[in-house]
Formats: C-alpha cells, sequence, structure tokens
C-alpha cells in the first residue's frame, strides 16, 4: 500500500513537472511492420477517440489542458493516474470532439462519453499486470462510463490480418499490439503498436487553393507542408461544410495515404480531420 501511494505521487508529481513544458509524458505507438511474434503481444481496437489523462484529481488531455468534464463524472474516477481514451463509437469521432472541447460541459452530451482505460502509468510490473490492476479497477468502481479496453491474444499474423480486416469492416479504426512483458514506458516505442490499412500523418496547412467545376467558389484543396518542409496538395476528403470553410493556415491536420512515392511524398492523400489543440 504504501508502495502504491508512492508510485502515485511520483507519475503525479512527474505529470505536473513536464504538463508545463508541453504535451503530456505518455506512451506512443510506433507503426507495425510486420515480422514479429504476435503471441507475445496483446491485441486490442485502436479507438477513434480523444487521449485523456487522469492524474488522479483532474482529467487532462495529451496537451496537457484540462479535459472540462462534469464533476459527476470525474467523481466515479480512482485516486490513481489512468491513460485512456474519451469515446462515444466507432465513426463519431467528431461528435465527440465538439462535447469534450466545450469550457462548459453538457451533462446530456456527456453521458454518451466514455472513459476507455488501457494504461496505468507508473504502475510496476508487466502490461498484463497492469491489464489484471486496470480490470480490478474498473470493476471496483462500478461505473458505467468508466471501461478498460478489451485486451486479447491472437496466434500469428495470419489471425492479426483476419481480425484487422473485420474491424474496419465494421467501421474501426484498426488494433494496437501491446508488448505482454513490457514494462511501463512513456514516449514513442516499439512496445507499442498500431496497426491500420492505411498510413497516417500530419502537415500544417500553408495555402488554400479555389476550386474549380462543382467546387467552384470553395475550397478545391489544401496547400500542406510536412515536417521536414516537402509541399503537397490536398484535395480529397472534405465535407461540403469544411470546403466552404475550410481550416485556416497554420492550422495543423491529419491525412491518410497509401504510400511515399519516391520523392517521399504522400501517395493518394485524403483530409481526415484537424488535429484538435486538446
Amino acid at each position: 500500500m504504501v508502495l502504491k501511494r508512492w508510485l502515485v505521487a511520483v507519475c503525479t508529481l512527474l505529470f505536473v513537472t513536464i504538463t508545463h513544458a508541453g504535451e503530456l509524458p505518455l506512451l506512443l505507438a510506433e507503426r507495425y511492420q510486420g515480422s514479429i511474434d504476435v503471441s507475445r503481444y496483446w491485441v486490442s481496437e485502436k479507438l477513434d477517440g480523444v487521449r485523456a489523462y487522469w492524474d488522479g484529481k483532474q482529467l487532462h488531455f495529451r496537451s496537457g489542458n484540462v479535459a472540462h468534464a462534469p464533476g459527476w463524472f470525474i467523481a466515479a474516477l480512482p485516486p490513481q493516474p489512468l491513460d485512456g481514451e474519451l469515446w462515444i463509437a466507432r465513426g463519431r469521432f467528431d461528435h465527440l470532439s465538439g462535447i469534450v472541447r466545450r469550457e462548459v460541459p453538457r451533462d446530456d452530451e456527456w453521458r454518451h462519453v466514455n472513459y476507455m482505460v488501457f494504461e496505468l502509468p507508473g504502475a510496476a510490473g508487466s502490461f498484463t499486470d497492469r491489464i489484471e490492476s486496470i480490470r480490478a479497477i474498473v470493476a471496483q468502481a462500478g461505473t458505467p462510463w468508466l471501461q478498460a479496453v478489451e485486451q486479447f491474444h491472437l496466434p500469428d499474423e495470419r489471425a492479426l490480418a483476419r481480425k484487422l480486416d473485420e474491424v474496419v469492416r465494421a467501421g474501426g479504426e484498426g488494433l494496437m499490439l501491446h508488448l505482454a512483458a513490457a514494462p511501463y514506458v512513456v514516449g514513442r516505442s516499439s512496445v507499442l503498436l498500431k496497426v491500420t490499412p492505411w498510413l497516417d500523418a500530419e502537415a500544417r496547412v500553408v495555402a488554400h487553393l479555389a476550386g474549380k467545376g462543382k467546387h467552384a467558389g470553395k475550397l478545391g484543396a489544401l496547400r500542406v507542408e510536412m515536417p521536414d518542409g516537402r509541399q503537397f496538395s490536398l484535395g480529397s476528403g472534405f465535407t461540403d461544410a469544411q470546403r466552404r470553410d475550410p481550416p485556416s493556415i497554420g492550422t495543423l491536420v491529419t491525412y491518410r495515404y497509401r504510400e511515399l512515392t519516391r520523392k517521399g511524398i504522400p501517395r493518394f492523400p485524403r483530409f481526415l480531420r484537424v488535429r484538435e489543440a486538446f
């Protein structure tokens, strides 16, 4: 019990220290490249939600900003740190984003939001040990909106491919692989891998290109710049509303693509969403 309190205190102190410097020190996934022993990993669905960190007292976005959840929502959360996703359902990210961004939360909207927990920051032991702890914490809380992300095993890469196809066909984003024996770490690490049928990245909007034909008078494409300075045009994936009111210059956007060309430019890029500064 003493050790548990010490770990909570250390995690909270680390969180507060780094929060003031920018984004939170959380575990970030690398991309699955194949040729691994899938049986050594726990597998879960990649949820299309908003990352949220609970420090034992307040709920925070990945940016470190406070998530203004209703009092009844956070009152049911335990005193130890949790890491997870605020989530409603598959394909509901835009609706969720509108709910959680409000500085004055609306109870009726938050009744649809779940906190899906997939990590215990700073906890000792392997990820397998932490899964058991998460399940126990959620069971003890007995709160419908606090849930443990389902974790399961698959025997090999063929089974992984079948499961990925099943999830994507049902409207899901993809899968996550977490090394079962891994201790808790922060930063981008190969102990956590994301598996999707597409690639995704972020770029900054540098110009608006006028539309032609059916898009005349509206946005035709965004001219965006990658972190390495290379630019390309992003012209598909927008709703009519987004073409009438496109992301402003300087905005960071997320896009999907199949592969990179020989010149390092995304092939068949498609706008996904604005990278919200939560």
